[in-house]
């Protein structure tokens, strides 16, 4: 009885306060994610609200024990949140958004900045302040936008595709924020020479990372794949992302740099979009903790206090955003339609502006009030920003029947001719590939003399003290930079802009020979600063003169060798994504479901002894004959006049229900094909970009047909798709042409060279 009544009164076990506080948060935040859902509001929003409902400054509901536990479990939070936002980035897509975007977003990101700026001065606030109000207005809120776009059903509009290249450019910019905003905070004061040198380290670091990554990562995952299930995936890119993040705070940046470098580098791989959905629920997870501790920092008293600045800061955001992007849309060639719905739609801020300002306030340098408002003018810009997009043409029609005809005139040209120019010389393509070749190699060069700076104490210490420790060190460092400093120096530029220039005039050859003793000359300087780091300047000056002369004569062709297979690995891997995506549309048979088929023809046939022109097979089934085999003979991509003969076997291109009407026309019997010769004719997808040889060209015009013995059979263009185009069809830039041939034959005719 005694042992009984001493089992019910025996004390409750006690739970940790992180534990209870992270339920009230989850709890909160499911809660207010709900009623949000069911309003059709942003779920970010709810999530801010819940952050208040529970947070110190609002006692009505139970309160969060342990503030500062919670702030971990947010940072924790903006690295996840970085690290997705960095697999949906990728740099290639920076790349490729084109120079209207990046014209509208650096503009509208420096305006901003100007902006917030000047406002924060005027409201009376201190300068840090008034800058950190700059950065945070700077961004607009790539959730809150692409939620709008989808409600309103605008995403396939023109001016919607410039709004996604100035997010993705933003992107960017806004890791560059925290990073020049950190130095400043840092110092307190702004020093011009410090803010550059804090943007080159950064530019240097990204790009060394980017390198290293695109090199490394890739083939690991590769390698290890047959190894991997979802789980070992998910704890493998966590695990990458945090030790980026490590790597990154060791190089005095912010942890979520860190985390958005590896989500872009993992971004360029074959497993980007399995490890964007496995990663998805631990970011969601920590997304939502990190909002609700935004609300929580929320002071109700503060925003009743500061009501007039949070109106101020709202229509200074709409306005401002709205004026500078427009203007950067215009500037950059789009239309004044276009340019105004581009303005509209990035007239908020959002998830961004939270991380700004939540640094403002983890380094100490801004004002308790700072906060509040941003969250306040984002939650107000938030439902503004559905209404301001619906609003954009009809506020384009009342400004153009206000404009003159003059100035309506003179806005179409500017925007005609920019769009218009295009086009390149010489000079131009070959330092493109000249300096593409110095910095890439330098940045590796560069970042393994660090290596060898941070390191040499340590190996000295531990392991070989003396000269000898030092020969070995350099000796090391020479294997490893070798084949950089080989290709800095002495690779061929393999362009047909070189050979031009050399050719076209005499005068062009002096400069062309300056640039490359200038090659070698900082080939020279990097061994110099590598072997400086031990001996006097005359010995390494010597030193490398004698190594840059023995590599080049002896050492070139194995140099050469091992920098191609260097290259090589790394092209595979940064391409291996957009690889994989061509041949899943090839697997899938082109977006018009057609593929190759194979038929012998029976001599009973109707088809026996006519042309194909008489046939007019595609007019009457929609197929195309891509190979007639006759016996020894193959005649690829045959020609309207050629007749078919009683046992030819014929490899057709069409849909499933064409192949089948076509083959109860021609009485044929289809065949499995065994020789692996007979499948030289297959199906190849291309895209038209501002290089090639078929840009701007007719079908019948780029010799397709008759030099590479080829055949167009579909073209994708802006989301449409064209089946068995005519001859007079002309390429257009980023058109996707699917073409039936040989490869070898097809790929001689993309790159304009003779068949």
């Amino acid at each position: 009885m005694a042992t009984g009544l001493k089992f019910l009164i025996r004390p409750m076990i006690h739970l940790p306060h992180l534990i209870t506080d992270l339920a009230l948060i989850l709890a909160s935040a499911g809660v207010t994610m709900l009623i949000f859902k069911k309003l059709k509001q942003p779920v970010v929003l709810g999530y801010l609200i819940a952050g208040l409902l529970v947070g110190p400054n609002f006692t009505l509901f139970p309160t969060i024990s342990e503030i500062d536990s919670i702030k971990i479990w947010a940072e924790i939070g903006v690295i996840f949140l970085l690290f997705s936002l960095g697999l949906e980035f990728s740099f290639k897509k920076l790349v490729k958004v084109g120079g209207s975007a990046s014209i509208t977003a650096i503009v509208e990101v420096i305006s901003m900045l100007g902006i917030g700026y000047l406002t924060g001065i005027l409201l009376g606030w201190n300068q840090m302040d008034s800058i950190f109000l700059g950065g945070i207005l700077s961004i607009s809120s790539t959730t809150i936008i692409i939620r709008a776009f989808e409600e309103l059903g605008v995403k396939s509009h023109k001016f919607a595709t410039v709004v996604f290249g100035v997010l993705i450019v933003e992107d960017l910019v806004a890791i560059l924020l925290l990073v020049l905003l950190s130095t400043l905070a840092a110092s307190q004061q702004f020093a011009g020479d410090e803010m550059l040198m804090s943007g080159l380290k950064l530019t240097f670091f990204l790009a060394l990372w980017f390198l290293g990554g695109i090199f490394l990562i890739p083939t690991f995952l590769k390698k290890a794949k047959k190894l991997m299930n979802d789980e070992m995936l998910l704890v493998v890119s966590l695990a990458l992302c945090l030790l980026m993040v490590l790597l990154a705070t060791a190089a005095g940046f912010s942890p979520a740099l860190g985390a958005f470098v590896m989500g872009a580098i993992l971004a360029e791989t074959t497993a980007a979009e399995k490890i964007e959905h496995l990663v998805k629920p631990v970011k969601d997870l920590f997304g939502a903790v990190f909002f609700v501790s935004v609300g929580m920092l929320i002071d109700p008293k503060i925003l009743v206090d500061y009501w007039f600045p949070v109106l101020i800061i709202t229509v200074v955001t709409i306005f401002g955003k709205t004026l500078s992007s427009g203007l950067g849309a215009l500037l950059s060639g789009q239309t004044l339609k276009h340019s105004l719905q581009a303005g509209m739609s990035l007239a908020q801020i959002g998830e961004f502006s939270f991380i700004i300002a939540t640094l403002g306030l983890s380094l100490k340098v801004t004002s308790d009030f700072l906060y509040p408002i941003a969250v306040a003018v984002s939650a107000i810009t938030t439902f503004t920003t559905p209404y301001f997009i619906k609003l954009a043409e009809p506020t384009y029609l009342g400004i153009n029947k206000l404009l003159p005809e003059k100035a309506r005139n003179a806005l179409a040209r500017y925007s005609a001719g920019s769009q218009s120019i295009s086009g390149t010389n010489n000079w131009k393509e070959f330092l493109k590939k000249y300096i593409f070749i110095i910095v890439t190699n330098s940045i590796i060069i560069i970042g393994i003399l660090f290596s060898v700076k941070y390191l040499t104490p340590k190996i000295n210490n531990d392991f070989v003290n003396g000269n000898y420790g030092d020969i070995i060190i350099i000796v090391v460092a020479l294997l490893l930079m070798s084949p950089f400093l080989w290709a800095l120096a002495v690779k061929k530029i393999h362009s047909t802009a070189y050979k031009q220039l050399w050719i076209d005039t005499k005068y062009n050859r002096g400069p062309l020979i300056t640039l490359e003793i200038v090659r070698a000359l900082l080939a020279i300087i990097f061994i110099v600063l590598l072997i400086g780091q031990f001996f006097s300047p005359i010995v390494s000056i010597i030193s490398a003169v004698i190594i840059i002369g023995i590599s080049a004569i002896i050492f070139s062709s194995r140099l050469q060798s091992f920098y191609s297979k260097i290259e090589s690995r790394f092209l595979a891997n940064l391409n291996a994504r957009e690889i994989s995506e061509a041949a899943k549309r090839a697997d899938e048979l082109m977006p018009w479901d057609s593929h190759l088929a194979y038929y012998t023809v029976k001599p009973e046939s109707d088809a026996v002894g006519k042309t194909l022109i008489e046939l007019s097979l595609r007019e009457h089934f929609g197929v195309n004959v891509a190979l007639i085999e006759r016996g020894k003979i193959k005649l690829k991509i045959p020609g309207k006049d050629e007749r078919l003969y009683p046992g030819d076997r014929i490899a057709v291109i069409g849909t499933d229900d064409q192949l089948k009407n076509f083959e109860e026309f021609i009485e044929a019997t289809s065949y499995k094909e065994t020789d692996a010769n007979g499948q030289s004719v297959s199906l190849h997808p291309i895209t038209i970009n501002a290089h090639s040889p078929l840009l701007g060209k007719s079908i019948k015009a780029s010799g397709i047909r008759e030099n590479a013995f080829s055949l167009v059979v579909g073209v994708e263009r802006n989301n449409e798709r064209i089946l068995n185009p005519d001859s007079s069809f002309t390429f257009e830039k980023d058109d996707i042409v699917w073409i039936v041939g040989d490869k070898k034959t097809v790929q001689s005719v993309i790159k304009g060279e003779p068949s």
